[in-house]
């Protein structure tokens, strides 16, 4: 296995989340194209300026990404302070427990399947009745975690932390495209439903078709964090490479095995 290189793999997450797989794409002789096709914009809303006023009366505190911590905390930098000794805190993945660690704060939960579902599913083992628990979030996440943990019982809380937006410069994005579609790209990934959904609202009418086309037919590959991000790129008729662990490193690792 030569790694990638000479190979040109495009990266469509947001921005401040592509070092990772830069770094590892580099490391294995490939260049890497980052071309976000999702911005992140911290918000300035009530629900979190409220989440962290009601931050003492917590049974648990979820985070599903780091950028939701940067927001709580940048609403509510005395959260350690605040948050009971008893409040228990869950995180989606391992980088998320990381980064809260980076706060002083240590996650009690980390589930080893790392989606909304796995987080769910470890959580359903806890007594959230009558529980107080609070998740700030982007508000165009899936329900499947909050709704999930109403049906046990649970008084969940949204906090709108962040927005998920298709950035306003597109150049990037438009380059990656049309250098798929000239043959100059060997791979694309994707680690959201969003990611995937923007990038061929930002094809367009005219270069939508002919992206389908080129993905479906193998010329580039295409890899997906997990079966999440995978469901857009099947109901396209696009087959992705997805690794057992969802996680970037493991996704790139996959997806080296194949080009």
């Amino acid at each position: 296995m030569n790694g990638f290189k000479g190979k040109v793999i495009g990266i469509t997450r947001p921005a401040e989340r592509t070092q990772e797989a830069v770094d590892f794409i580099s490391a294995n002789g490939g260049k890497s194209i980052v071309a976000p096709t999702l911005e992140l914009r911290i918000s300035n809303s009530d629900s979190l300026v409220k989440l962290c006023r009601m931050a003492e009366k917590l049974d648990w505190l979820i985070f599903t990404s780091p950028t939701a911590i940067i927001s709580l905390f940048k609403h509510c930098p005395n959260l350690n302070d605040k948050l009971s000794a008893d409040c228990k805190i869950a995180v989606i993945g391992p980088r998320t427990g990381k980064f809260l660690t980076e706060y002083g704060l240590n996650a009690d939960i980390i589930p080893d399947n790392y989606t909304a579902e796995g987080l769910l599913d470890i959580l359903m083992d806890q007594d959230m009745k009558n529980k107080t628990v609070g998740i700030p979030r982007t508000m165009v996440a899936r329900d499947v975690l909050p709704e999930g943990l109403k049906k046990q019982g649970a008084n969940v809380y949204l906090a709108d932390a962040y927005k998920s937006s298709i950035p306003e410069d597109k150049t990037k994005v438009q380059n990656l495209i049309k250098l798929i579609i000239n043959g100059k790209v060997d791979a694309v990934t994707f680690t959201s439903p969003l990611t995937v959904n923007n990038f061929f609202e930002i094809a367009g009418n005219s270069q939508r078709d002919d992206l389908i086309n080129i993905l479906k037919s193998g010329k580039v590959l295409v890899a997906a964090i997990g079966p999440v991000t995978s469901k857009p790129l099947k109901e396209r008729g696009i087959t992705p490479i997805i690794p057992e662990k969802y996680t970037v490193k493991a996704m790139l690792t996959e997806l080296m095995k194949k080009i």
